[in-house]
C-alpha cells in the first residue's frame, strides 16, 4: 500500500477539480479539441478525474490503466475509423494519459506521446491547468495532422469531461 498516494487522493475533494477547471477553461478546451478536429482527421476527448476512490487506490490501479478504462467507458474506441485519442488526466497524480485507437496504431511513437504528457504533467505541476491543456491539444492535433490527415468527421463529444 502507498500511503502517500492513497493521501493525495482522499484529500482531493471534487470541488478542487472544478477549481482548476473551471466553466470557462472548459469552454476554452472545447474549443481547443474542436480546432485541433478540423486540422486533421482523429476524434479527441478531454478527461479529467480528480481522483481514484479508495477500491481502486487499494488495488494500485495506475493512471495508465484508469485511462484505458475510460477511453472504453466513453467509447472514444466506437469512431469509424478507428482514430480516437484520449488525453486523460488524474489530477491528484499529476499524471497525463494518451490512449490512442488501433486505427492509429504504428503511425504516432509511444516517445511522441510520452513527450506531451511530460509537456503537460510540467504545466500541471505549476498550477497552469488551462495553459497544460491546451498545450496537449495542439502537441496531439500536430501529431496526428503529420499522421492521420483524414476528413474530420465529428463522432466524439468535444466538451471535456470531469469524472
Amino acid at each position: 500500500m502507498h500511503w502517500p498516494r492513497l493521501l493525495r487522493h482522499w484529500l482531493h475533494p471534487d470541488w478542487l477539480t472544478r477549481l482548476a477547471f473551471p466553466a470557462a477553461v472548459l469552454d476554452r478546451i472545447e474549443a481547443a479539441v474542436a480546432e485541433a478536429e478540423r486540422a486533421q482527421g482523429a476524434e479527441l476527448r478531454f478527461v479529467v478525474e480528480g481522483a481514484l476512490d479508495t477500491p481502486a487506490l487499494l488495488r494500485g490501479v495506475s493512471a495508465r490503466e484508469r485511462a484505458l478504462q475510460v477511453f472504453s467507458d466513453l467509447r472514444v474506441w466506437d469512431t469509424e475509423h478507428n482514430n480516437g485519442v484520449l488525453i486523460y488526466l488524474l489530477l491528484a497524480d499529476h499524471d497525463v494519459e494518451i490512449v490512442a485507437d488501433r486505427g492509429l496504431n504504428g503511425r504516432v511513437d509511444a516517445d511522441q506521446w510520452r513527450a506531451v504528457c511530460a509537456q503537460m504533467e510540467t504545466c500541471f505541476a505549476r498550477g497552469d491547468y488551462t495553459q497544460g491543456a491546451l498545450l496537449g491539444i495542439e502537441r496531439v492535433a500536430a501529431l496526428l495532422a503529420q499522421h492521420d490527415p483524414a476528413k474530420p468527421v465529428g463522432e466524439l463529444d468535444n466538451r471535456p469531461a470531469l469524472i
